[in-house]
């Protein structure tokens, strides 16, 4: 009996450092200190990269409470919703809250930014729908080692999650991450992603074999030359990689 619920434990972690993720990226939000010229400098606190930590940690116990139920024989139906659950809550509402606070930053850079209406930022929670949607049909759906129907969820918010972290360390995109139209742009195109129909890379083998492993191979290897190259900035070049990948090789599988 034990045994069949250190798995949902695991799932519950997941959804405590999403709770976790949450209170780092809402308090205190936004703050306004004043300048050596007098000017407002607007800014989102530093401490919002410990969300991203903490969406980090979720997305490695994610991936090993679906490895300790294999391993352990221990998958049920109520793992399966719990597991749901708890990543809509990390990768779909916290990464939501993400772009939400980005979103007031990039309005309040402008003169009276931050008195712009609330409904300017309501797109941003079109995610979190596009998520439980996603989630829902992986539910209600026959499992399949061959791929995923749709971006999983997991990779939308390690994605959103790297953006603060770019955001404080990789000042090359500071100007991007302050562009309202990006955040529209990237929550839309990623809500899409997810309730898509586009075949899209699982790596779980039942047997290994160097044809199975090489996308593996070939995105460790993006992976690795990006990060020696663009630091941080290299999570969101794995992605569309992998993205990208995943539709040139859809028969790859088969």
């Amino acid at each position: 009996m034990i045994k069949k619920q250190i798995p949902n434990l695991f799932t519950l972690l997941n959804l405590f450092f999403g709770c976790v993720a949450i209170v780092y990226i809402t308090m205190p939000g936004i703050i306004i200190t004043v300048g050596e010229a007098g000017n407002d400098i607007i800014e989102i606190p530093l401490q919002i990269y410990r969300a991203s930590i903490c969406l980090a940690l979720a997305a490695v116990v994610d991936y090993f409470d679906g490895f300790l139920a294999r391993l352990l024989d221990s998958s049920s139906e109520m793992g399966k919703q719990l597991d749901s659950l708890a990543d809509l809550v990390s990768f779909g509402v916290a990464p939501s809250l993400i772009a939400y606070q980005f979103l007031r930053l990039s309005y309040a850079q402008n003169v009276d930014g931050l008195s712009a209406s609330w409904v300017l930022l309501l797109p941003v929670f079109i995610l979190p729908c596009a998520a439980a949607y996603r989630l829902a049909r992986f539910n209600i759906s026959t499992p399949s080692t061959a791929g995923f129907t749709g971006v999983p969820v997991p990779a939308i918010g390690l994605l959103f999650a790297s953006f603060p972290i770019m955001y404080w360390y990789e000042p090359i995109v500071t100007d991007l991450l302050l562009n309202k139209w990006f955040w529209y742009v990237v929550v839309l195109v990623c809500s899409y992603l997810m309730v898509s129909t586009l075949p899209i890379m699982a790596f779980k083998f039942n047997q290994i074999s160097f044809k199975k492993l090489l996308p593996l191979i070939i995105l460790a290897s993006i992976g690795a030359i990006s990060a020696l190259s663009f630091g941080w900035i290299a999570v969101p070049i794995v992605f569309i990689a992998y993205v990208v990948l995943s539709l040139s090789l859809k028969y790859w599988y088969l």
